[in-house]
């Protein structure tokens, strides 16, 4: 990829300026000089402000005008809402706009700083979308580059979720050849963060030796955190780890507990 402008020297305009005025749709000011136009931040912190305040379309307005003007936060917030359908008609092909628009312009952002993150979630969003492409839109299936959008952000921003989906590309061998090794090594990386659909994938792994050398403990271990983290829309966990808690032995449940306190504890530390 080219090189890009740093993120940060956007969203760093916006510190200290204290101004909150609502933005009309052309992105001028309601208060003061009318003639003035808002910059991207104010724009972008008057959205947000709305968005709060559950005043919906003055917030896309707002936010609009921002990501017209490429501010990366207006625009990443504006794909989320077109991709949920939140305070605007669900429309994947306008969020993948947005989130391809931050993708081109940020992409050689610092890891390290917090902006990164939204970054990163772009491409993941990217990484999706390529994946089963976008019913009647010129966004097709590319499961190539859906590994590409995934690796990327899994790499350079080290984000977990990236992640978790390049490893269930590398086992399932969907966009390139299939490597269990890459897998279980991405998978690692992700649970290690935190990532509970990575600790149970991996956990499920190691408990079953599936791929990668048997260790049922520590298998073990990543399912009940993996459990303890999960949404009762994550069934497929807890079936997991009903079933490798039903077939390990005393002293494996035992280990597994061991495990888990020292993991807990360095999170704490």
């Amino acid at each position: 990829m080219r090189t890009f402008e740093r993120f940060l020297r956007i969203a760093a305009l916006g510190v200290g300026l204290g101004l909150t005025p609502v933005v009309a749709f052309d992105g001028t000011r309601t208060t003061g000089n009318p003639a003035l136009p808002l910059s991207p931040v104010e724009a972008f912190r008057s959205g947000a402000e709305a968005l709060r305040a559950g005043e919906k379309a003055k917030a896309v307005s707002s936010l609009q005008y921002a990501a017209e003007q490429g501010h990366a936060l207006a625009q990443w917030k504006l794909g989320r809402m077109y991709a949920s359908g939140d305070g605007v008609k669900q429309d994947d092909q306008r969020a993948f706009e947005y989130f391809s628009s931050i993708a081109n312009a940020h992409a050689d952002d610092n890891p390290n700083t917090p902006q990164a993150r939204f970054v990163a979630n772009a491409f993941v969003a990217l990484g999706h979308y390529y994946l089963d492409g976008i019913p009647n839109s010129p966004v097709k299936a590319d499961t190539r580059r859906a590994r590409e959008m995934f690796a990327y952000a899994a790499s350079y921003f080290g984000d977990p979720d990236a992640q978790y989906s390049l490893a269930r590309l590398y086992l399932e061998g969907q966009g390139g050849s299939k490597d269990p090794r890459q897998a279980a090594r991405w998978l690692g990386l992700a649970a290690n963060k935190g990532q509970y659909q990575a600790q149970a994938l991996l956990g499920h792994m190691l408990f079953k030796g599936e791929l990668v050398p048997r260790q049922a403990a520590r298998g073990l271990m990543w399912l009940t955190l993996a459990r303890d983290a999960s949404t009762v829309e994550d069934r497929w966990i807890v079936e997991l780890y009903d079933a490798a808690f039903k077939q390990a032995t005393n002293d494996e449940r035992a280990m597994a507990l061991t495990y888990l306190e020292r993991w807990l504890k360095g999170r704490r530390d």
